[in-house]
């Protein structure tokens, strides 16, 4: 590498620097760390444990912008001070190189966190996968696509749990509720919300015809004890009922699953995971309130796009993506144009992309 190409590059990436500091709001990212860590280290912090859960909560995500910006500031210091070194040792320039591709790695990390900045972004979340009509044939697509997301989690590190389960009768699920757990699972998911198309031979087709297949799928960011969503008693009502198994067979024999319907919005969870019936309750309510804040995430976006004039479809029934298998195959992101033909990657895990191209035309959308 010449001495020009190398000042160039370390030129570049001092304003690539700067541009990021200033998109991420570094410096008050610090100095709200600071604020919060005093609050944390009070004699009082712990007198009421679900405020100081809550400060617990804030710090995870400014440390995370905080550590990864101040890390590939690091790298570029190094990389300043070995230039020098690089120009006239054959060795030293093996290592600036190696470091370059490093740096350069991390910023790209670091640009993608800013399109993760929303209020939840962060958080954990609850994902929900409902068949359309079609029978079995939607229902092995909705157990597809939990496998998928399922692989994705494992590459990500993300930890995934059954919350709810309802077997198909045949082959399937008639649904199925999720908890993913790890940093930005919601910023990365909410991109996942919509209805996603299936377009295969249906294997269980005796003439071997081409089937067209929908599941749609519900995202909500899954947060801690939180004061933003209050839940009155008189507007939710409980029910309790055996859990069941696949194929129907019984899990126990004690009314543990819990079903809970939230009157003003209509909306009903459920929760038959656990054996005991005071955790499917909790789970349930956690569930519950998570939905309800993503009502209010939802409608804060529609006043917004009411606001800009914009026309993008982002409501329950829209068609967000297909998934093609024959007679061609391809992978197409509806809103985004985003596409991968190879549709075996996809399902196996391979849809960050998918993700990454929404958050980007989201952003884009944001600033005009």
């Amino acid at each position: 590498m010449e001495k020009y190409e190398m000042n160039k590059f370390l030129e570049e990436y001092e304003k690539k620097l700067e541009d990021l500091k200033k998109a991420l709001h570094v410096d008050s990212k610090k100095e709200e760390l600071l604020l919060l860590e005093q609050k944390m280290s009070d004699s009082c912090f712990w007198d009421d444990p679900s405020s100081a859960q809550q400060t617990i909560g804030k710090t995870a995500p400014l440390k995370e912008i905080v550590k990864s910006y101040e890390q590939v500031e690091e790298e570029y210091k190094d990389l300043t001070e070995l230039k020098e070194f690089a120009l006239e040792d054959e060795e030293a320039m093996s290592l600036f190189e190696t470091s370059l591709e490093t740096l350069k790695k991390h910023a790209k990390e670091l640009e993608e966190k800013v399109l993760l900045s929303g209020k939840y972004d962060y958080s954990d979340c609850i994902l929900e996968l409902h068949p359309g009509a079609g029978g079995t044939e939607s229902m092995d697509w909705a157990e597809m696509l939990y496998r998928m997301y399922d692989r994705f989690c494992n590459q990500k590190g993300f930890k995934i749990s059954v919350l709810d389960y309802q077997a198909g009768d045949e082959a399937g699920i008639k649904s199925i509720v999720l908890s993913i757990q790890g940093p930005y699972a919601y910023g990365l998911f909410k991109s996942e919300r919509g209805v996603h198309r299936l377009v295969r031979i249906s294997p269980f087709d005796a003439n071997a015809r081409r089937h067209t297949s929908f599941v749609s799928c519900d995202v909500a960011p899954q947060i801690a004890e939180t004061n933003e969503v209050s839940i009155k008693d008189e507007d939710i009502k409980i029910d309790v009922y055996h859990s069941s198994g696949a194929g129907g067979q019984s899990v126990n024999t004690t009314d543990s699953a819990v079903r809970i319907t939230h009157k003003p919005t209509g909306i009903v969870v459920t929760c038959q995971n656990e054996r005991s019936q005071l955790k499917n309750k909790e789970v349930a309510m956690s569930i519950l309130k998570s939905k309800l804040l993503e009502l209010e995430i939802r409608k804060q976006e529609e006043e917004m796009k009411n606001i800009k004039g914009a026309q993008m479809e982002i409501n329950f029934g829209s068609q967000i993506r297909s998934y093609i298998f024959c007679p061609y195959t391809l992978v197409k992101d509806h809103r985004t144009g985003y596409e991968m033909g190879n549709v075996t990657a996809v399902m196996d895990g391979d849809i960050e992309g998918f993700m990454m191209a929404y958050l980007q035309q989201n952003a884009e959308a944001n600033h005009e």
